[in-house]
């Protein structure tokens, strides 16, 4: 009597099934068991990946056609596999905000890189509050004092009161290496004098002197030419 087990971790393509057909009929003939489970959906840019735990296990002992219900168990499998996927598509679309939507086509990206809900709900209270030197709330508040509560609120940092005491505080980062909660300053009435929070894409959120607190561009040429530096708070 021969047994053969094998431990199989595959994605479903022709040229692995193939070749577990060919592990299986070189092992001759024989009762064959196999266990499936879906690992994980992840929503890339729109598209859909399914990963799978293809065949987990495959145990073998004579007797039975081996090939005829390998392909009995893949079949059941890509089944499976499908009704797993629709239903996780259907409950992250379920989970994603109108928060995350609006600020996805604000930012152009895509929605599913909008994962920290907690920062854009934040972002949307305080949208379109009035700029005013000195202010501290949504009566009106200015750039630093606008970074300095949103870091404090979701981040539990505490920063300084000013934009360049802010500055003074961080680690230098290039435009390249921001991430999601860094800080971007620049240069707008002489040395560091205007800052922001970095989102993505190369969008900041800010406190504008003449649009309030709204979400701008890196790239447009007024923040191009005044931007000094990235810089992250480690605390």
């Amino acid at each position: 009597m021969y047994v053969a087990s094998y431990m199989i971790k595959i994605p479903i393509s022709m040229k692995n099934i193939l070749a577990v057909i060919a592990l299986l009929l070189a092992c001759g003939t024989g009762t064959v068991k196999a266990q499936y489970s879906i690992n994980t959906l992840k929503i890339i840019n729109n598209k859909h990946l399914l990963a799978l735990n293809f065949l987990n296990f495959i145990s073998l002992s004579p007797g039975v056609n081996s090939a005829a219900l390998l392909e009995g168990s893949i079949g059941l499998t890509e089944e499976k596999a499908m009704e797993s996927k629709n239903e996780v598509i259907k409950n992250s679309i379920e989970t994603l905000s109108s928060t995350q939507f609006k600020y996805a086509m604000l930012m152009d990206v895509d929605v599913e890189e909008l994962t920290d809900k907690k920062l854009y709900r934040f972002i949307d209270e305080w949208y379109g509050t009035r700029y005013r030197m000195g202010g501290t709330n949504k009566k009106g508040i200015d750039c630093s004092a606008f970074s300095g509560t949103l870091l404090s609120s979701l981040y539990t940092f505490s920063v300084p009161r000013t934009a360049r005491e802010q500055y003074k505080i961080c680690e230098r980062l290039d435009k390249e290496n921001l991430m999601t909660g860094d800080l971007v300053f620049f240069n707008t009435r002489g040395g560091v004098s205007h800052v922001g929070v970095f989102l993505a894409n190369n969008r900041f959120v800010h406190a504008s002197s003449s649009k309030g607190i709204t979400i701008s561009n890196l790239d447009d040429s007024y923040y191009s030419k005044r931007f000094i530096s990235g810089g992250r708070i480690n605390q």
